[in-house]
């Protein structure tokens, strides 16, 4: 381990997401383990422009891994984008003698961390936390197996009132870019269709989808949307259904940011853990401008800028496996 590195500040920046207090638990915890002082960020990079600092130790972390949220606050910052408000983040970091920062966001988060270490003598690393799973140089995100069981409940509960009135729901999930919730809870919850952004959306096909149902005896049905599918979302999709088919009454649900709330996972709270340690070592090793992210198990450092401009792909073979199985 590199002995350069004594002061580490942590931050959370754009949307939080379950998972984030025990990945900053980990930060801070790997940190002292090493000898570092720990310093966290209150309301991200605007926190940084701001001088909100507040120094952590081990109790600062406690009776926290098992939270939603983020004891740190976020915040999306326009300040940050301009050479002033970078200027004053780095001044301020440097009053306090803090040599290295990890970021615990998503791709916004990641940028800002790129330039502003490209452009200062600070040394950064990135942890992916954002519930969409769309982050290049990792299998999973931060957050994203609570959302994604967060949305599996959701559906269940709502199936049970549309097959108690005979309905037709169309849940909108998120996912602006990417179709990884609205795919995985979908095969998960059994869900007579599924719109993505990644594939085009036919309102024919899904009518046909629908008629084939109604012929099959089906009651009721449930079609997930994810909120960047081409068609404009839920609202719009269930629209366009409508004027072709009327076999059902309709209903849309759009759970929003239900799907950011609540206690993280098991498997979140081990991988936030797994990647807050990986990130204090790497940056002690050397490293920086990277993410530190999870491939077939083991722990990988991706470059940010390729984290950031690179999308991950969703596996091809969830979509034939949803249309066979949702006949």
């Amino acid at each position: 381990m590199s002995s350069e590195i004594k002061k580490i500040a942590v931050l959370t920046s754009g949307g939080d997401s379950p998972g984030m207090n025990a990945c900053i638990r980990a930060v801070v915890r790997a940190g002292i383990y090493y000898n570092c002082e720990m310093w966290g960020v209150v309301r991200g990079y605007d926190g940084l422009i701001q001088a909100d600092f507040k120094k952590l130790d081990l109790r600062s972390v406690s009776n926290i891994i098992h939270r939603g949220g983020t004891i740190l606050k976020s915040a999306r910052s326009e300040e940050f984008k301009t050479p002033e408000g970078m200027e004053m983040a780095f001044r301020n970091l440097k009053e306090r003698g803090i040599q290295a920062l990890v970021t615990i966001g998503g791709d916004g988060t990641f940028k800002g961390a790129y330039y502003f270490s490209k452009k200062y003598d600070i040394a950064v690393m990135g942890l992916p936390g954002t519930i969409d799973n769309d982050l290049y140089g990792t299998d999973y995100t931060i957050g994203y197996d609570t959302a994604t069981n967060t949305v599996v409940e959701c559906i269940d509960k709502i199936r049970d009132t549309a097959d108690a009135h005979s309905r037709l729901f169309f849940i909108e999930v998120m996912g602006r870019d990417a179709g990884f919730i609205a795919m995985n809870a979908g095969i998960a919850a059994g869900c007579e269709d599924i719109l993505i952004p990644e594939s085009h959306t036919s309102i024919d096909n899904l009518v046909k989808t629908l008629k084939r149902g109604r012929m099959q005896k089906k009651t009721s049905g449930i079609v997930v949307v994810a909120e960047g599918d081409e068609e404009g979302g839920a609202i719009e999709v269930a629209r366009k259904v409508k004027e072709q088919f009327d076999g059902y009454e309709m209903k849309v649900t759009i759970l929003g940011h239900i799907q950011r709330g609540g206690s993280p996972s098991c498997f979140d709270r081990v991988l936030a853990s797994r990647l807050g340690v990986a990130a204090v070592e790497g940056l002690l090793d050397g490293k920086s401008k990277m993410m530190a992210g999870i491939i077939n198990n083991k722990i990988v450092y991706t470059p940010l800028v390729q984290a950031t401009k690179q999308n991950p792909e969703l596996d091809p073979d969830l979509e034939r496996i949803a249309r066979i199985i949702s006949i």
